[in-house]
């Protein structure tokens, strides 16, 4: 890219919400290489964080969910049964947690000073 081209973020915006939607109708004909390429960095950049946060997700399923249960567990009982070693590495993925957990989380620990 020169250093005189500019890249218009409201072209970039509208290259990813093409991406995103997998429509390309609504792509800026005038777009530019460093535009173009600009948008195919955002894009990834946010599937690559999606990935990493569902996996952040599934990990805390798996340290809440330790065992099966006949009826749905509230977020209490749920707590009640966590090992401490669970719980730690909870706080590390309180962010990931679904609302529910957070709440109890928090209710029980405080919310972690990272959240």
């Amino acid at each position: 890219m020169s250093s005189t081209e500019q890249v218009r973020p409201d072209v970039v915006a509208a290259i990813v919400t093409a991406l995103e939607e997998t429509d390309p109708s609504d792509l800026p004909p005038d777009a530019t290489r460093a535009e173009k390429d600009a948008a195919k960095d955002q894009y990834l950049s946010s599937l690559v964080a999606g990935r990493a946060q569902r996996e952040r997700q599934t990990r805390a399923w798996e340290l809440l969910l330790t065992r099966s249960h006949d009826e749905p567990p509230s977020w209490r009982q749920l707590f009640d049964e966590l090992p401490q070693s669970s719980v730690d590495q909870l706080g590390e993925l309180y962010d990931a947690l679904p609302e529910g957990a957070q709440a109890e989380y928090a209710r029980r620990y405080g919310a972690p000073v990272s959240a």
